[in-house]
């Protein structure tokens, strides 16, 4: 992995591929650098004016880029179902579940579940759930799920984040995080079980300077730690372009392992893609498979395809 850029992404020709959240930050440079390779790439967001701009600058840094934008809010699991039922190719080679929400105040999603978890877990659960066949239907096909380091501060809460106590929003994050963590191992453990050769794989971007820290203040109006988070970005933290290399890693390195969970080699902080560290509790079998079922339970999404 030493060194490990863009430059050594392998050609991506052939090969079909989901990012979700691909209208700006790691989520853009991800399917910017997917595209640049000779891959087919769906841009999946949420808003139709920002996702047209995204895909407008992209087939302006890579002329003739196969791209294209279909919109995708994963808070409200009929727009999921929507979606996946709408994607018209058989064949689905790479689905980057990168779209997430950080340390926002306690709201619901549309199908009434706490925002971070909802969208950063269970839409992203629902998703790949409902795009399986097309990645079992593909050789060599992966599932990318964008965790962070941050997952160690909390372990996933299965009773609903802020249910019976005080909200708190960072808390709430953490054990989003930690629950895309544990849903890959689980999902890993369910394709081993059923032979496929679909990787499921996790990467994380380390501390990248992206509007996702500063989207919880700015709902708020809390211009002040706006601007700190703002300063932070420009004197600390690494660039998307940069952030983007292990989960570019994951989803085009050869030999990446199942159950991987792959980020900057500096503390987890900043530099190019390497093994990191990961909480003991995203690797619990029995906690992964009560997060399967609360997760199947919830969004009504139950994997067939692993059962068949």
């Amino acid at each position: 992995m030493s060194g490990w850029n863009t430059s050594d992404i392998p050609d991506q020709g052939g090969r079909t591929a989901v990012v979700t959240g691909a209208n700006s930050g790691i989520g853009y440079v991800t399917a910017r650098e997917l595209a640049r390779k000779g891959a087919r790439v769906v841009l999946a967001c949420r808003s139709r004016t920002r996702g047209k701009a995204a895909l407008d600058r992209l087939t302006t840094e890579v002329p003739g880029a196969e791209a294209e934008l279909r919109l995708l809010d994963l808070g409200d699991l009929t727009s999921v179902r929507e979606f996946a039922s709408g994607l018209p190719y058989e064949r689905l080679g790479l689905l980057v579940n990168n779209a997430g929400v950080m340390a926002l105040p306690y709201g619901t999603t549309a199908d009434g579940f706490e925002t971070q978890f909802g969208v950063n877990h269970l839409g992203h659960f629902a998703l790949t759930g409902l795009l399986l066949p097309a990645l079992l239907a593909a050789p060599d096909a992966r599932v990318v799920t964008v965790s962070s380091g941050m997952h160690a501060l909390a372990n996933v809460d299965l009773a609903g984040p802020g249910s019976g106590r005080r909200y708190r929003r960072w808390v709430a994050y953490a054990g989003s995080k930690s629950a895309n963590l544990l849903f890959t191992h689980e999902l890993a453990r369910r394709l081993a079980a059923r032979g496929a050769d679909v990787v499921a794989a996790a990467a994380h971007p380390g501390y990248a300077a992206t509007n996702l820290q500063t989207a919880g203040v700015r709902i708020e109006e809390r211009t002040i730690a706006e601007r700190f988070i703002q300063i932070g970005n420009r004197v600390v933290a690494q660039s998307a372009e940069a952030g983007a290399l292990p989960i570019l890693y994951a989803a085009t390195a050869p030999g990446v392992r199942p159950d991987s969970f792959t980020g900057p080699s500096f503390a987890m902080w900043r530099g190019a893609p390497a093994p990191s560290w990961r909480a003991p509790w995203t690797v619990d079998d029995a906690m992964g498979e009560r997060l399967w079922t609360v997760s199947e339970r919830l969004t009504g999404v139950t994997f067939d395809a692993l059962k068949a």
